[in-house]
């Protein structure tokens, strides 16, 4: 009975860290949504347009970053011979080479909707975005320390 008790805490535990971390990555994904219409300051017309290419964007080039993360978490580099060794070279490159033609298309859409001067504003914004949420992660955790 203990035993059972037991596991179902740490299966309750489990899932509301789960749930927690979920409601944070949706927080900041909110937080980016506002800064960056903000910073664009789109139009009705555009915001529309631009929002659907974003997110597809941003799925996609998430689903390749976990494809490449998992890549890199099944190699056992002790036991690989060195033609595992290219082969997973290999796939990386083709990886890489995805992230460019999607990188590629990406802006072809935007550019299709919104000037060219919102794209690189777009690229500001994000690295101006994703620089502060690392401070402010740093920052915190150096509280967390204290």
């Amino acid at each position: 009975m203990k035993k059972i008790s037991l596991i179902l805490v740490f299966i309750v535990i489990t899932l509301s860290a789960f749930s927690q971390e979920k409601e944070k990555r949706e927080r900041i994904k909110t937080l980016k949504i506002a800064f960056i219409t903000e910073k664009l300051e789109l139009t009705e017309v555009e915001a529309q347009k631009f929002w659907p290419i974003y997110n597809a964007h941003e799925t996609n080039k998430n689903a390749l970053r976990q494809q490449s993360r998992q890549n890199r978490k099944d190699a056992d580099l002790e036991s690989m011979s060195e033609a595992d060794a290219k082969t997973m070279i290999g796939k990386m490159l083709v990886l890489d080479q995805k992230k460019l033609e999607l990188r590629n298309q990406y802006t072809t859409d935007l550019l299709s909707v919104i000037p060219a001067k919102k794209v690189i504003l777009l690229k500001i914004s994000e690295d101006e975005f994703n620089k502060r949420m690392f401070n402010e992660m740093r920052k915190r955790k150096g509280k967390r320390k204290e």
